[in-house]
């Protein structure tokens, strides 16, 4: 398996829509960076946002999560609660091949402020919006701030094609164009 460069990722990018919308090139000046960096790509984060917050007392149950635990928002920045989160999701919109797994991490930016982004990796032939869990670790309101960059994506190339895919084993949050919930497959 190995990491692939900004000509591997802009390739794939226009001949196979990988990435849309695409940014051929780092935008930065007075923002935080989006768009191709040497081995990776730097996504946005959208304008929509659910904010966890536990004015109903619940838990935080995986198997069975309470949706009214979250306060929708949209604007150009949003306000994450001290020692909170909020999910989001990616301007972008990915059609991962089948020879390709990514992992994705946040930018320095946001961690030198103690904001987390947490994503899980992009298995072979998963496509959709990311849905992006952003965590502020302080004791003080975080901002993040939407359509500026929020984590890179390194996409690693096996040499040959996964044997089950993502879209093989119907995956259950295949396709979303949107915050995406936990959910567990029904019986």
């Amino acid at each position: 398996m190995a990491i692939k460069n900004d000509k591997w990722i802009e390739m794939m990018s226009k001949d196979h829509a990988m990435i849309k919308p695409f940014q051929s090139d780092q935008v930065r000046k007075g923002i935080i960076s989006y768009g191709v960096s040497s081995y990776g790509y730097d996504i946005r984060v959208a304008d929509e946002y659910k904010i966890f917050t536990n004015v109903n007392n619940s838990i935080v149950d995986p198997k069975n999560f309470d949706e009214k635990s979250f306060v929708n928002f949209k604007g150009d920045t949003c306000i994450i609660p001290p020692n909170s989160f909020a999910l989001a999701r990616s301007v972008e919109f990915f059609k991962i091949p089948r020879s390709v797994l990514t992992i994705c991490v946040g930018k320095s930016t946001y961690a030198r402020c103690g904001i987390i982004v947490n994503v899980t990796p992009f298995e072979p032939e998963w496509e959709g919006n990311v849905t992006l869990e952003i965590s502020n670790t302080t004791p003080l309101p975080a901002k993040i701030y939407s359509n500026e960059g929020i984590s890179q994506v390194l996409f690693f190339e096996s040499d040959e094609d996964c044997m089950i895919s993502y879209k093989d084993k119907s995956g259950k949050y295949q396709g979303q164009e949107n915050i995406t919930l936990p959910r567990i497959e029904s019986q």
